[in-house]
């Protein structure tokens, strides 16, 4: 949940920043793109400008959602050293039946 909410928190800041660089530019305050690219100026700036107001104004966010991957990483790490445990009892007890040595 934490990551979700991360991930719309920097949407919604590039969001606000692609509102803002767009009217700077068609205001005239800011310069236009060359020809046809405009738009994609337009986008990179907010791009450019989004990214260090998300660093900062995130950090604790951004730190609640790493240590909840860093939990899921642990626990499919858990599950798989059980999984794996559980497969060498079952191959060792399968060996012991059939009489081959381990």
């Amino acid at each position: 949940m934490d990551m979700l909410r991360y991930t719309l928190m920097r949407l919604g800041i590039f969001a606000g920043c692609l509102v803002v660089v767009w009217g700077l530019v068609y205001s005239g305050i800011a310069p236009r793109g060359l020809g046809d690219s405009n738009f994609m100026w337009v986008v990179l700036l907010a791009l450019v400008i989004s990214a260090p107001i998300s660093f900062v104004v995130l950090r604790k966010e951004r730190d609640r959602a790493s240590a909840q991957v860093v939990a899921r990483v642990d626990r499919a790490k858990a599950n798989l050293d059980r999984n794996r445990g559980q497969e060498d009892i079952a191959d060792d007890a399968a060996r012991g039946a059939q009489g081959q040595p381990s």
